[in-house]
């Protein structure tokens, strides 16, 4: 089938729309950027808590994609990482804890040896699995809760590093679980709320 001009104007036009749209979401603010870098960018970022009511607006918000490129990205997910470090045990964070409205979350990864701390940019649950796994979850941002929640026991997450590269990859067990409460923070979801 043929296109008139008209159409394909129509077409060029969206597409333009679209990718400026895409490119406009991923740049950072200027709040962004100075909350990114306050203080020494070696320092951890404050943790967000659900007992202030501003911080907590900023917990339930969405969030939108990072570029992974950015120097702005790297400064906040080493900050992230410090931030997850300097808390009693915490094994994941993502970065509306950190008043940054963007998609990244870092993960103890219990399914790998050592069990290292990994960094997800703009992760995305691609598949879940039907079996359920009923356990305990607490959050950084909500001080003295903790409950029981249902989460998939195996997920597909796609995700990107710091050079933009892609991975998509099965993971299992609790740290599936990390994954699924830190995502939901993406989403402005709280366990609080489940």
């Amino acid at each position: 089938k043929g296109y008139t001009t008209f159409e394909m104007m129509k077409k060029i036009w969206l597409l333009l729309v679209l990718c400026s749209v895409f490119v406009v979401s991923q740049k950072y603010t200027k709040a962004e950027i100075s909350r990114i870098t306050e203080g020494t960018i070696d320092s951890a970022l404050p943790i967000f808590q659900t007992s202030d009511s501003l911080q907590h607006r900023v917990l339930l918000d969405h969030s939108i994609d990072a570029n992974p490129k950015n120097k702005y990205t790297e400064i906040l997910v080493n900050r992230m990482k410090i931030a997850l470090l300097s808390t009693a045990g915490g094994v994941g964070i993502a970065a509306p804890q950190v008043a940054i409205n963007r998609n990244i979350v870092w993960a103890k990864r219990f399914d790998k040896e050592g069990n290292p701390l990994e960094y997800f940019i703009n992760p995305k649950i691609i598949w879940r699995s039907e079996l359920l796994n009923l356990g305990p979850e607490g959050d950084l941002s909500i001080k003295i809760f903790r409950d029981y929640f249902y989460r998939s026991q195996g997920i597909q997450l796609e995700y990107f590093d710091l050079k933009g590269k892609k991975y998509i990859e099965i993971v299992e067990g609790f740290t599936a679980v990390i994954l699924q409460h830190e995502i939901d923070h993406l989403s402005g979801i709280l366990i609080s709320d489940k």
